[in-house]
């Protein structure tokens, strides 16, 4: 993880054109760019003994930089340069400082909003490397793959292995919380930013192609979940269960609780797996036998008002004055499209068992993204 800090850092570096330099929270040096232009005593010492000296900590800290929640400029004082000081936070956790000198010229506004546009990253990579510090971020992320994809010796042991390095309570139920990105979002990222705001939770994660999975010790509420996500996320919750060996059982209720929360209206951006309703009992139906006539509905985006009649028609329990109400539509018109699904879908509504079929048709083209 390393490498991954000193890159971000050297980039920085050349983009704003001048030297860079990276710490932790206490203060000791993580990285640094090459040298280049001004440089003092302090960047000299810091860079040599890989730490700030006592008194250059008293003196930044009197700056503010601790309580920062932006860019800092300190001015020049006793033989130090001035500084422009970024405090690396994620969601207001403090996870380092990024180091300007601020002189000869001055740094512009731009090269202070790029600097501090790249904090975000920096604060993630370096709340990775502290997860690196334990179990290992590799061998957790093994051991994690192992216990929801492994067969069931296997995720016994990952279980031993996780639990015993102290990575996850022994004896707490394990929740599983899947993150779904809405768009082309990286979903390392998002997976980490989630962790890092749900550490009360003793989290352990895996990232997936187009998912991130988080097992979380206990039962997190829906909204302890909702405020962990990031911009464009949607999350499904799994049921609790009672050891880390069954976490692949509350893994595959969160996935599928992720996708209603992706794709169906109402359930977003967090859906547990108990208040699903219908789309609980539909887990693993799969979308490609639907009734004839909805497929042709399906299949002319013409038609798309007719479909979203018909729902909300059959979500209404077939009510016209409640359906009417709902879509503003006069009750006359309201027939009238009633007897276009009929016509086009060769269907009668007064049969139950058509009206079954229809709608559970209908929340199965949610499900596959057929109906969006």
């Amino acid at each position: 993880m390393a490498e991954e800090v000193q890159r971000i850092v050297e980039d920085l570096a050349v983009r704003i054109g001048r030297p860079v330099l990276l710490e932790d929270p206490g203060q000791r040096v993580v990285a640094y760019s090459e040298q280049t232009g001004p440089m003092d005593d302090l960047r000299r010492d810091s860079i040599l003994r890989r730490h700030t000296s006592d008194a250059a900590r008293t003196h930044f800290r009197a700056a503010g930089i601790f309580d920062a929640r932006g860019p800092l400029r300190i001015p020049a004082s006793g033989g130090v340069l001035a500084r422009v000081c970024v405090p690396a936070r994620h969601r207001d956790r403090l996870l380092g400082f990024v180091w300007l000198i601020d002189d000869a010229p001055p740094m512009t506004d731009e090269q202070v909003r790029v600097a501090a546009g790249a904090a975000p990253a920096l604060a993630l990579t370096l709340f990775r490397d502290s997860l690196a510090a334990g179990l290992g971020y590799r061998r957790e992320l093994e051991a994690v793959s192992r216990l929801l994809f492994g067969e069931q010796g296997t995720a016994r042991a990952a279980a031993r292995l996780l639990t015993e390095a102290g990575g996850f309570p022994v004896s707490s139920p394990v929740t599983a919380v899947v993150l779904r990105p809405a768009g082309r979002e990286p979903v390392e990222e998002a997976v980490l930013a989630a962790r890092f705001t749900l550490a009360a939770r003793q989290p352990l994660h895996h990232v997936r192609h187009d998912h991130g999975v988080l097992l979380c010790a206990g039962t997190p509420p829906v909204a302890e979940v909702r405020s962990a996500l990031g911009q464009g996320l949607v999350a499904g919750v799994g049921r609790p269960r009672p050891a880390l060996t069954e976490a692949a059982r509350s893994y595959r209720e969160a996935v599928h609780a992720a996708l209603v929360a992706a794709r169906v209206p109402g359930h977003g951006p967090v859906a547990a797996w108990p208040e699903l309703g219908v789309y609980r009992m539909l887990a693993g139906v799969p979308a490609g036998e639907l009734h004839p006539g909805l497929e042709r509905l399906l299949a002319d985006q013409a038609h798309r008002p007719l479909l979203d009649t018909l729902e909300t028609y059959l979500d209404l329990a077939g009510s016209v004055a409640a359906t009417a109400r709902a879509l503003r539509l006069h009750r006359t018109s309201l027939y009238y499209r009633l007897q276009r699904v009929e016509e086009l879908a060769g269907t009668d509504l007064r049969s139950g068992d058509e009206r079954l079929t229809l709608h559970l048709g209908l929340k199965l083209a949610r499900l596959s993204g057929r109906l969006d």
